[in-house]
């Protein structure tokens, strides 16, 4: 992702957990292309454990981050009503949701990004019948809670990748393994999706750790 300074173009960055109103307007204030919102259950990021009402209303059109649904399993008219309800431009699928629904979901005007976990090997053959369907594939590290655990994969797997749809990397991302990512230059990397390293408690972001990631991220999309 991150090759030869002149020839970059940009690296989009993505915060996703949030829940905490003014947290999330402090991290809009670092302009991250796209912030995402837990709509599952069970997490401990859960939007709908506390009143996220004000969600209900749309950002101002100076704000250019996009709000990220993300979802596992779910129903498509379910995802369909709490993208309408919370103003989602983008579904991300964290379960083992079919080529179909990523379809349907693209054709209704949505971003949509395919989530798959990665330990340490994967099929990347599963991948195919999606590419035609989503934006992005996001490579986590696999659990059975489906994210946020704080844990990295073995990003050398990612050497075996054969497709030429960009790819956001995620699953324990931080401040101090974050630069290594230079490792993927020879791959379609598009950016990065930042969660439990960068928090204070679950659904709550240490501010001060995303501004200086935010700074790194300009400092490279800026050459």
């Amino acid at each position: 992702m991150i090759k030869d300074k002149q020839n970059i173009k940009t690296v989009s960055w993505k915060v996703c957990g949030m829940r905490d109103q003014k947290n999330i307007y402090d991290v809009l204030t670092l302009e991250p292309d796209y912030m995402g919102f837990i709509m599952y259950p069970p997490s401990s990021r859960f939007i709908e454990r506390e009143d996220v009402s004000f969600l209900e209303e749309k950002w101002s059109n100076d704000i250019p981050t996009k709000r990220v649904g993300v979802f596992v399993n779910e129903e498509e008219q379910t995802i369909l009503d709490f993208a309408k309800k919370y103003h989602f431009d983008v579904i991300q699928l964290h379960g083992k949701e079919t080529p179909e629904l990523c379809q349907s979901l693209k054709e209704k005007g949505f971003e949509v990004f395919k989530v798959f976990g990665i330990k340490d090997e994967f099929n990347f053959e599963v991948l195919k019948p999606y590419e035609a369907f989503v934006d992005y594939f996001l490579f986590d590290t696999k659990s059975p809670i489906h994210g946020g655990t704080g844990e990295t994969f073995d990003w050398g797997v990612l050497e075996q990748y054969n497709s030429t749809k960009p790819f956001l990397l995620s699953g324990g991302l931080s401040l101090e393994n974050i630069k290594n990512i230079r490792k993927l230059d020879h791959l379609p990397c598009k950016g990065i999706d930042v969660n439990s390293k960068f928090e204070i408690s679950p659904a709550l972001k240490d501010v001060e750790q995303l501004t200086s990631l935010s700074v790194w991220v300009k400092s490279i999309n800026d050459k």
